[in-house]
């Protein structure tokens, strides 16, 4: 077994656990402010976590700073955990969820930006309860190693290994040298967004709890809702769902981007090829599911509940394009059932959970990035059987792209292929019907929320046995941390010296 620098491990989780309580206090201040009735348990929370991140932090001060590639990956992997149990204290000590496995999968489905909820009545909810449940996925979102990055070079450690392991997406292009300076920059347009948007969504009639909550769960691209319907509360006030439609779509973009429009230089943005067929796929999409909800009776009974506002057509358009890009995204709000649409749309809503949104994005999902890029090393393939002698390499942005990264790409679209399926068994061997055990899996490892069957957009995570939210919970932690962080930690040569 390689020699671990556990002292710096637990160090690291350590400071986690003093981080997620000192978030904690902020749903302190809401329940104090509301005098909802759990001011002191939230607050005992909070002391429990940090306290317990003080001393850990303590007994470990004498770590070795160095911290290498094994490390980093443990980091990640074990810190969503220590902070998942943590995040269960505001649940269990409140009693909003009574039961341990509950309130586990409620805040591992917050961290990891799921938003697959057991909660079968959120209106009754204190209101620090859902203020803590939509800052979970606001911390989960951008990634709480991210945040932690910005901090450790002030204890002498080099963070690289870290973002690398966390940061979403198959790529960790930086926006400066030092990555601490990167994941400044990012949580400044992360905080940026959601102040944006909250203001918006105040503007335009939404309370100001309400908005501050559906802007932490859209930029986190998580889902969770303070309204039992989602966003369906607010279907007689579409600019509440374009204002959101508009911040998924961001939130679903690499933010490498956002720094470049901000910056200036828009023609980077324009020129990128992940953002050009992340619109196409989302322009696309919306066209399809529009022309079908507006031509089919049935269809437009269920998906258009107020026409008479700007009419069927718009309708028809604002239903069709906020569940393309909220499930696009794996945001997972919705607006209506699109299970009971048709069952050509069921099937098409089914293969969008494969797409995801940007690489370098809060998104779940395969991301778009790896699958323009196996289309691409499909053609070319094609052309290599005609011109077996002929060099024609991968493009992405205008460069050749290497094999190694090509292979990759393709390793890891096998694995999260077999994980789905793997998934999908277990949730059949628990006793799920077919339906929604495939709804389940994919949905759990892209990080959605709403799947299909029993687990659809109406319906909650509540039906599953204990065994079967364990399973979920294992699914959304290794679909966040793109599979092979959390999964490379169960091979045996991980474990080896050499």
């Amino acid at each position: 077994m390689p020699r671990m620098n556990f002292k710096l491990i637990l160090h690291i989780m350590g400071l986690l656990l003093l981080f997620n309580g000192g978030f904690m206090l902020a749903a302190v201040l809401v329940s104090w402010y509301y005098k909802d009735g759990v001011t002191l348990q939230i607050l005992s929370s909070s002391l429990i976590a940090t306290i317990s991140g003080i001393l850990l932090m303590y007994f470990t001060r004498s770590h070795r700073r160095e911290l290498k590639k094994r490390e980093g990956y443990i980091i990640v992997s074990l810190g969503w955990v220590f902070i998942s149990l943590s995040g269960t204290l505001p649940y269990f000590i409140t009693e909003a969820i009574p039961t341990f496995t509950n309130a586990f999968f409620e805040t591992i489905s917050g961290y990891t930006t799921t938003g697959a909820s057991i909660l079968n009545d959120i209106e009754v909810m204190p209101r620090s309860i859902l203020f803590w449940r939509s800052l979970t996925h606001w911390i989960g979102g951008m990634g709480i190693i991210v945040l932690t990055i910005a901090i450790l070079p002030l204890l002498g450690i080099g963070g690289m290994q870290l973002f690398a392991a966390e940061a979403p997406g198959p790529n960790t292009d930086k926006l400066k040298p030092r990555i601490a300076d990167t994941a400044k920059r990012l949580w400044l347009i992360y905080i940026s967004y959601t102040v944006a948007q909250s203001i918006l969504l105040w503007v335009a009639g939404m309370g100001i709890f309400d908005a501050v909550n559906h802007a932490m769960s859209t930029i986190a691209t998580g889902g969770f809702s303070t309204k039992n319907v989602s966003l369906a509360y607010w279907n007689d006030q579409p600019v509440i769902q374009y204002i959101t439609i508009l911040f998924m779509f961001l939130a679903g973009t690499n933010f490498v981007l956002s720094y470049f429009s901000f910056k200036g230089r828009v023609q980077k943005v324009l020129v990128d090829t992940e953002f050009k067929w992340y619109f196409i796929f989302i322009a696309s999409f919306t066209a399809v599911v529009a022309l079908i909800i507006y031509f089919q009776a049935n269809v437009r009974l269920s998906a258009i509940e107020h026409p008479m506002l700007y009419g069927e057509a718009e309708s028809a358009f604002r239903h069709a394009l906020f569940q393309v890009v909220s499930i696009i995204s794996t945001t997972g709000f919705i607006t209506a059932d699109y299970t009971m649409w048709t069952p050509f749309l069921s099937v098409f809503f089914f293969g969008l959970f494969f797409l995801g949104g940007s690489a370098g994005s809060t998104a779940g999902g395969v991301k778009v990035m790896r699958h323009v890029i196996m289309i691409r090393n499909g053609v070319t393939e094609f052309r290599r059987t005609l011109h077996p002698n002929a060099v024609l390499p991968v493009r992405y942005n205008g460069k050749a792209i290497s094999k190694e990264i090509v292979f990759n790409i393709l390793g890891f679209f096998i694995l999260y292929m077999l994980s789905f399926i793997i998934g999908s068994l277990v949730f059949g061997f628990i006793g799920l019907d077919y339906v929604t055990s495939i709804g389940a899996s994919a949905s759990s490892l892209a990080n959605i929320g709403p799947a299909f069957g029993s687990l659809g957009p109406i319906n909650n995570y509540d039906i599953l046995p204990d065994a079967g939210k364990w399973w979920a919970a294992f699914l959304m932690l290794i679909g966040r941390l793109e599979l092979f962080t959390v999964l490379i930690l169960f091979t045996p040569f991980f474990w080896r010296n050499r």
